[in-house]
């Protein structure tokens, strides 16, 4: 697997591995107020974003140079150190084989070789014990809870997790 920028040829992709709503919502919910979202939504909402110069999408590649997965590292505040990550994905054939913790590990490496970060920091809504045990093996430690959210009828767990770098 290899990681190079987003361009947006990359967004039709990404709107095809969040298939349905609930995907939608635990996927991106707080950045689209409307589902289902287009590629031409995630070119706007990106372009925007980086012009702050704040702002990093990457995109994974398999062997071949096809798309397999996604994630941002943003910059939260003025702190320059501390990076969020955010957005993590997988193209859905691929899922339950590693790779959205193979993202993890590399978005850990370019917070800290490429954007220089200190910490990163990730917010997650999470109810799948797989993704805790990925952030964890990648070395993320819990710093507090903000109790449970109720999406689709199922509870989620809202936890802030931090890693030093």
């Amino acid at each position: 697997m290899k990681i190079r920028e987003f361009i947006p040829a990359d967004a039709e992709r990404i709107v095809s591995w969040i298939s349905n709503e609930r995907e939608f919502r635990l996927w991106c919910a707080d950045r689209y107020e409307h589902f289902p979202i287009s590629a031409d939504d995630i070119i706007e909402q990106y372009a925007e974003s980086q012009k702050s110069g704040r702002f990093f999408p990457y995109t994974a590649e398999d062997e071949k140079g096809s798309p397999i997965g996604h994630f941002i590292l943003r910059y939260p505040d003025d702190d320059m150190s501390v990076l969020r990550l955010g957005f993590v994905i997988v193209d859905n054939s691929k899922r339950g084989k590693g790779i959205g913790c193979e993202l993890v590990k590399l978005a850990k490496i370019y917070a800290s070789e490429v954007l220089h970060a200190h910490k990163l920091t990730l917010g997650v809504f999470e109810n799948n014990i797989a993704a805790r045990k990925c952030y964890a093996s990648s070395g993320f430690v819990p710093i507090g809870s903000s109790g449970q959210l109720t999406f689709f009828n199922e509870k989620w767990d809202c936890i802030e997790l931090e890693l030093n770098l």
